[in-house]
């Protein structure tokens, strides 16, 4: 594939969506090498998506299994509908959530072990990002206490396993991950993110890693296209 994909992982609240504005903003823009970007998101990134994201975010309990399998339905209809196909006209994909949040948080925090990776796999045909970049920090209460969807609100008490669970992954292959402080301003957190996906896009014959690295000069907010 000629495009490039991009992924943000990390707990609840670290600022994965601010993150993912600000670096399409920059990719767009004429300095940041003028790149066709699609910026999305697991679960909500298409129409059933969307369905399946208030279904299980917002709707009551659902069992672990069927989460685990719903999540793995909508990430095989985004992928074959969405991802592939922007990234196979050379666009730039950045997404919120893949496979790791499925693995950390269904896997790991809902206990279900390895056969949640495998089932991921096969429903995105083993499609891998180019780049994971996954924004690490301590859990707050402060942020524990707000208002929370009904995912956020059960593995809630589960904060400090989810974020050892994503730098065990990040430490599993550093060659793709990219572990970036995010408690920090949101200025410098921009910076040291650039910095990465300019140097892994450049290792792809994508650009220039000494291209700017930020900030990016107001990209405003990327529109999901979801509620």
């Amino acid at each position: 594939m000629a495009g490039f994909f991009v992924v943000f992982e990390g707990g609840d609240g670290v600022g994965k969506t601010t993150q993912i504005d600000r670096l399409a903003g920059l990719l767009r823009a004429p300095a940041g090498g003028g790149f066709e970007v699609l910026t999305t998101r697991e679960p909500g990134g298409t129409q059933l998506g969307q369905e399946l994201r208030q279904a299980i975010m917002h709707g009551g309990h659902v069992a672990p299994r069927a989460e685990a399998l719903l999540y793995a339905a909508d990430r095989a209809h985004h992928v074959h509908t969405k991802v592939r196909p922007a990234l196979e006209r050379g666009a730039v994909v950045i997404q919120d959530r893949y496979v790791d949040s499925s693995i950390v948080y269904q896997g790991g925090a809902r206990g279900l072990g390895e056969e949640v990776e495998r089932i991921s796999r096969w429903a995105t045909e083993d499609l891998v990002p180019d780049l994971t970049i996954v924004l690490d920090m301590e859990p707050s209460q402060g942020r524990l206490d707000r208002e929370l969807d009904r995912v956020e609100r059960e593995t809630a008490e589960f904060a400090a396993l989810i974020r050892q669970a994503f730098l065990d992954l990040a430490a599993r292959d550093p060659d793709r991950y990219a572990v970036v402080d995010a408690a920090r301003s949101i200025e410098d957190v921009e910076v040291d993110v650039t910095a990465v996906v300019r140097a892994a896009m450049a290792g792809a014959g994508l650009g220039s890693a000494d291209a700017p690295v930020g900030p990016a000069a107001d990209p405003g907010l990327e529109p999901w296209g979801t509620p």
